[in-house]
């Protein structure tokens, strides 16, 4: 009897899962987790922005903000006719980071992407619905609206801001 007590613990004890210490990859969050999160990423892009705002007093350049939360150096981008959903473009593009290091290996180079089926970040799209063709623009992109968190698990790592040069083709 003894026996089966003890392999009936030995097998129960066994068979207990360990409770996880952080939910799973698309788990839940809780409240607090939630909230710990939202004000780090608000806190980020407030020095973010600072940090851009002072790179941007440093260049000979200028470079003008856009809605979208991100910086142009094409003036009055936005009054540029902007290209509709299903609208087709081609582009390319390099990154950098703020030390003027490429970041990007080859540039980036899309063919006929239609606009509403991008894969791209939303200030490079937000963009290129206002560039004419032949045309080119620098945007500088905290990284709240580039790669994030968690980068892209090649080149560019977690929470860098980007300079991205960009050419309609």
């Amino acid at each position: 009897m003894r026996k089966i007590i003890v392999f009936s613990i030995l097998v129960a004890v066994g068979c207990a899962q360990k409770q996880q210490s952080h939910p799973p990859v698309g788990g839940f969050l809780s409240e607090k987790d939630l909230e710990t999160s939202k004000n780090r990423a608000k806190n980020l892009n407030q020095t973010e922005r600072l940090q851009i705002e002072d790179w941007i007093k440093s260049q000979d350049e200028k470079f003008y903000p856009m809605p979208l939360n991100y910086w142009v150096n094409v003036e009055n981008l936005q009054n540029n006719p902007r290209k509709a959903e299903g609208q087709t473009i081609s582009y390319s593009y390099e990154i950098f980071d703020f030390d003027q290091v490429k970041l990007s290996i080859e540039p980036v180079e899309k063919r006929n992407v239609q606009f509403g089926r991008f894969e791209e970040l939303k200030a490079v799209e937000d963009v290129l619905r206002y560039l004419e063709l032949g045309a080119s623009a620098t945007i500088l992109v905290p990284s709240v609206l580039a790669f994030g968190t968690y980068g892209d698990n090649n080149n560019i790592p977690n929470d860098l801001p980007l300079i991205i040069k960009i050419k309609v083709l």
